[in-house]
């Protein structure tokens, strides 16, 4: 029996928190003995500061977020815990019309690199011309949506704090400020880039995927207190979890309409559907990007709570000058919780043997050790060939 059974999650209306909704709709956490309230917030920064101060039980988090909050990067410190990642990719990176139409002409080609050598030549003129940098906006300063995007500007030659201005919106603000000409692009997560593809606004030029294959991103983030003093309540919720992401992976029409029909996502469906069906345009020729790679909320273990994962954010943002300091192993266990996990999902799942693994080595799908069975992989190649090492 769960120690608690009115649960308040906080959630960003974005396209994938869809495991939550679906989990919630579909009565998975009842059948745990769970009321759960899904609370909306705007804001990446008011949802974490209401776990911090306890009026949330936890929250759909950015994965370095939670991290940054456990490191007090953030002004409050407060040990963060995560059993369970929210699925894989789903961000991308959306410019306006006018540099878009910049970048296509000068790209030698159509690839992420090609479009990124195309931005550089595009910020080099305008400093020759004494124009002021480009501004691009991201959703929280520790997001993986900021990371990748750094990642793909510094492949190309770019520094990111010296060559463009980075600022912070929240996601459902993006498109606007691109229209007013405030920002000259973002990068965010859906449904955002296809509001502003489809209402021409602006273009999405690189998905997350292209940046880092099956890239993690969303986590559900709880105190470490509230997980000590809630371990039933805290299985019961992986274990909806993860009847939900089937779920949604394999009904994602269905899923969808749960978004709009709960009104969780004030946009009709044809909005939300864009990513999730291929039909979103990208790149500098418009061709759609791959639907089954744009989201992954339950395939190539997406849920497991890698810390592998949490090691390479966490040299982000030491490259980026954000945190100082060596021996992070210590903070990466205590964040990332993978034996929680193992202990909901023994006996419903194969586990991976392993807590950490290797990035950027692998091409196309593939196997990791498991039990009882091997686990399937995905993908994981980044843009310039790096090879994460844990």
């Amino acid at each position: 029996m769960p120690e608690k059974k009115y649960v308040r999650l906080g959630f960003v209306p974005l396209t994938d928190s869809l495991p939550l909704v679906a989990a919630r709709e579909l009565g998975y956490f009842a059948d745990e003995g769970l009321e759960v309230d899904l609370q909306r917030e705007t804001s990446w920064a008011t949802l974490r500061d209401r776990v911090l101060v306890g009026q949330l039980d936890g929250a759909q988090m950015l994965a370095p977020m939670l991290l940054s909050a456990s490191l007090g990067l953030c002004g409050i410190r407060k040990q963060m815990v995560s059993a369970w990642s929210l699925g894989l990719n789903g961000n991308a990176i959306t410019v306006s019309p006018s540099l878009y139409r910049g970048l296509a002409a000068l790209a030698e080609e159509n690839t992420p690199l090609g479009s990124v050598r195309a931005l550089k030549v595009v910020i080099e003129s305008r400093r020759r011309n004494s124009q002021p940098p480009l501004v691009l906006a991201i959703v929280f300063p520790f997001s993986c949506h900021a990371y990748l995007l750094r990642y793909w500007l510094a492949v190309g030659g770019i520094d990111p704090d010296k060559d463009v201005k980075i600022v912070v919106l929240p996601p459902s603000q993006m498109v606007d400020h691109l229209r007013l000409g405030h920002i000259d692009g973002f990068c965010v997560g859906e449904p955002w880039n296809s509001v502003a593809v489809l209402t021409g606004v602006g273009h999405c030029i690189v998905s997350g995927y292209d940046i880092w294959q099956n890239a993690p991103e969303k986590v559900l983030g709880m105190s470490q207190d509230w997980v000590v003093q809630h371990p039933q309540t805290m299985s019961g919720l992986l274990r909806a979890l993860y009847r939900a992401g089937k779920f949604v992976d394999e009904n994602l029409s269905e899923a969808v309409t749960m978004l709009t029909d709960g009104h969780y996502i004030d946009l009709p469906p044809e909005l939300l559907t864009v990513s999730l069906s291929g039909r979103l345009a990208g790149g500098l020729t418009g061709a759609p990007f791959p639907a089954h790679h744009f989201h992954v909320f339950s395939r190539y273990q997406a849920n497991f709570p890698w810390r592998s994962h949490a090691e390479f954010l966490l040299g982000q943002m030491q490259r980026w000058g954000q945190l100082k300091g060596d021996n992070l192993s210590p903070m990466v266990a205590q964040c990332y919780r993978t034996d929680l996990y193992r202990s909901a999902m023994r006996g419903i799942t194969s586990l991976p043997v392993d807590d950490v693994k290797q990035e950027g080595l692998h091409a196309d799908n593939w196997e990791a050790p498991g039990q009882p069975d091997a686990v399937s992989m995905g993908p994981d190649l980044f843009v310039d060939g790096n090879i994460f090492v844990p």
